[in-house]
């Protein structure tokens, strides 16, 4: 297309961006190739792993139980049904095992990969209402050696695509079991979740001082802000641990981190990239156990999330997502090149071209003076007849 300039094409630029939503984008060319390459790359880890690969539908029936049910985007179908566009994969998931494989065999470990859209401009792995996750489920099995595998999965498929990235754990009921055995209920304890989370102690006292809270609670919950670092945060949250949920959720990460560490070491590889976060508090009506997110340098927002929930009916399930948007920002400058593109004059050339590891795009006409003007367009520097590839224009 030739380009124009000058108020006319602002002008005609304008109505198009306009006619796009905020928080949607277009993907142009070398993003979509990126993005193709690493949901490639992605794939072939998670199945060699032995997640198999499943597709779920992007209309699925509006629900109130949904947990995305208030930010989800909303339809009408011809029969009056309220219909919902796909805003988390893991409930879909569910819903898929459930009819498809009522009986596992368990453990049942999948794979997917595809859009999701919500009415938030904002998610745990984007800021678009938008956007794109590939990501596993390992369902009907509940233990630490389940929670490692998932950890470990993570590390491979980001080392895989060329990612070092640190992991932080997380245990969101814990905050709730500590503020359960300090005697917190109702509206205020929702409330302190909410800070702690923010890691917000200016918060933390206003509501102490608004619900009467004694100076040695007020003390727990701003040493509940505080649980953040390596492995000795276990040891702080274990002497916060008061009840046996408490201490149960610290037994857990201990021994999580011990099997993941354990495998590495049996690997020859060094761990060590393990950080825990036990002021995570905001989601421990969603999630059941462990949750974890994997961050990369040069990013301040998470490239992958996920932890441990129960399906409806009670089977035990955890897995992880990669946000393919955030990823394609941190990896993009450690993709390797496209292949040289040049231009075939015939098939023949194109085929011989192809065959030696480039790309080739057929000429369309013989007036050598459009394809010329074309190829520079383009950067093509070569072009290509029967078997030769040669300077763009020379003779072959």
């Amino acid at each position: 297309m030739r380009r124009v300039s000058g108020p006319v094409s602002r002008a005609v630029a304008a109505a198009f961006s306009s006619a796009i939503p905020e928080g949607t984008r277009d993907v142009l060319p070398p993003e979509w190739a990126q993005r193709d390459h690493l949901r490639a790359q992605l794939s072939r880890v998670f199945a060699a792993w032995g997640y198999r690969g499943i597709e779920v539908p992007s209309l699925e029936f509006a629900s109130a139980a949904h947990p995305q049910d208030a930010r989800a985007f909303k339809l009408i179908d011809a029969g009056g049904q309220v219909l919902a566009l796909r805003s988390e994969f893991t409930t879909a998931v569910g819903r898929l095992v459930r009819s498809r494989f009522p009986a596992g065999p368990f453990p049942l470990r999948l794979q997917y990969s595809g859009r999701l859209w919500l009415r938030a401009q904002t998610s745990e792995l984007g800021r678009l209402r938008e956007f794109n996750q590939s990501g596993v489920e390992l369902i009907g099995v509940q233990s630490a050696a389940g929670d490692a595998e998932l950890l470990l999965l993570a590390r491979a498929a980001l080392r895989e695509v060329g990612v070092e990235a640190v992991l932080e754990l997380g245990f969101p009921g814990f905050v709730d079991a500590v503020l359960e055995d300090a005697g917190l209920q109702g509206a205020a304890r929702e409330a302190l979740h909410d800070a702690i989370d923010r890691k917000s102690g200016a918060d933390v006292d206003a509501l102490a001082a608004r619900d009467g809270l004694s100076a040695d609670v007020t003390r727990t919950l701003h040493r509940l802000t505080d649980l953040y670092g390596g492995a000795e945060v276990l040891d702080a949250a274990a002497a916060l641990a008061r009840g046996e949920r408490a201490r149960g959720a610290v037994a857990h990460l201990r021994e999580v981190a011990a099997h993941y560490e354990g495998a590495l070491a049996g690997l020859g590889a060094a761990g060590g990239e393990l950080l825990f976060d036990l002021g995570v508090s905001r989601r421990y009506t969603y999630y059941t156990g462990l949750t974890f997110r994997a961050y990369a340098a040069g990013l301040n927002q998470p490239v992958l999330g996920g932890g441990r929930y129960a399906l409806e009916g009670g089977l035990p399930g955890a897995g992880f997502a990669v946000g393919l948007e955030r990823l394609t920002e941190v990896v993009a400058p450690l993709l390797p090149p496209e292949p040289e593109l040049v231009l075939a004059l015939d098939l023949a050339g194109a085929e011989a071209a192809r065959a030696a590891g480039l790309t080739a795009e057929l000429a369309w006409t013989d007036d050598e003076a459009a394809l010329r003007a074309f190829s520079e367009a383009r950067g093509i520097r070569r072009w290509a007849r029967g078997p030769q590839v040669f300077e763009m224009g020379g003779v072959a």
